[in-house]
């Protein structure tokens, strides 16, 4: 089990960092939790490696969707038409976690933080446009910790930054909205670039087909956040008529096989966002490694952030030469990103 004090700094950390100016509730829970000694001791049960304040405030959350009858629904956005105040919820909360104790820990244990971020593709899209500008064939993507790999689609969906122009594709029913902050605009396609093959690597698939696995990924978006909701159930629509493929397991000890079916015809993108910081320093160390070793073979582009620091960068290689560039700072949620091409 976690120590303690660890535990009550990351739920600060995350009330300062994460939550203020994005989430009120969350904010105020866990500020409170970080100094009670009862909930630390609950929230300790979480999972290895995970980030335990998400994965806490995401099992209550998925309980009350789920119909757990308790006053602490009244202080929901995503429950409720007209919440209660955040600076009433803490009590409630408590007593919640009390009284449903027996369902929380099995999801803390069992259960991973797997956020399928939507609007994340706001800045994936210039990205691709950009490999694809590098490259000129159509990308194989293959996303790391996929989740139920709605990024996996981000052409599939449209895009607006700051104007009526359109980008992506234009029949979509889910535009995305994103803010480019800064002096310098990425350079878009009006439609999007060619995809030949999307493959989804996670320890856990999320099957959006089930009921369970549904309620868990709406579970992980903040009460608050109803344009997250929104984007969430139109991309999952998309997945439901879509072919991807998903393999269950590490990531990276997958992906040296799994490049080999890869045809040379396409452009390789192995990319993963907000992931890497749930990854160990060594299974980092080799993920870098397995790309240089593929980039003596054939060009590929290595997508990521939260790996050492939280830019977005793409390492890649063209006819055995390194590249490595870093693209952009980007918000958590993708509500901005400010591009440094």
């Amino acid at each position: 089990m976690l120590e303690l004090h660890a535990l009550s700094e990351r739920f600060i950390n995350f009330a300062k960092r994460e939550c203020k100016n994005s989430s009120i509730l969350y904010e105020h829970l866990a500020e409170n939790i970080a100094n009670d000694l009862q909930l630390l001791r609950l929230a300790a049960h979480s999972k290895h490696g995970q980030p335990v304040p998400n994965l806490l405030l995401g099992a209550v959350h998925y309980l009350l969707l789920n119909g757990k009858e308790h006053e602490l629904s009244a202080y929901y956005p995503s429950l409720v038409n007209e919440p209660l105040g955040a600076s009433g919820a803490f009590k409630p909360f408590k007593d919640f976690c009390v009284q449903f104790e027996e369902d929380i820990v099995p999801l803390l244990e069992n259960k991973l933080v797997q956020t399928n971020e939507v609007r994340r593709c706001a800045y994936l899209y210039p990205t691709f446009c950009y490999i694809y500008q590098l490259s000129n064939k159509p990308l194989t993507l293959i996303e790391i910790g996929t989740s139920a790999g709605l990024q996996l689609l981000w052409d599939k969906y449209s895009y607006t930054y700051q104007s009526h122009q359109m980008y992506g594709s234009h029949q979509s029913t889910l535009e995305i909205s994103s803010e480019v902050i800064g002096d310098r605009f990425p350079a878009l396609f009006k439609y999007s670039p060619p995809v030949q093959r999307r493959i989804g690597l996670d320890l856990h698939v999320n099957n959006l087909n089930t009921q369970e696995d549904y309620q868990w990924l709406k579970a992980l978006i903040w009460p608050e956040h109803k344009e997250r909701h929104l984007y969430f159930e139109k991309a999952a629509e998309y997945l439901m008529s879509e072919s991807l493929e998903f393999i269950e397991g590490d990531g990276v000890a997958i992906l040296p096989d799994l490049i080999r079916t890869v045809s040379k015809d396409s452009t390789l993108c192995i990319f993963h966002t907000h992931v890497a910081n749930q990854l160990p320093v060594d299974a980092k160390t080799r993920l870098i490694e397995q790309i240089q070793s593929i980039g003596r073979e054939r060009d590929v582009f290595h997508l990521y952030n939260n790996m050492w620091d939280a830019d977005l960068h793409l390492d890649y290689y063209i006819k055995g030469k390194e590249y490595r560039e870093t693209l952009a700072e980007t918000d958590g949620h993708g509500r901005w990103f400010k591009w440094k091409l």
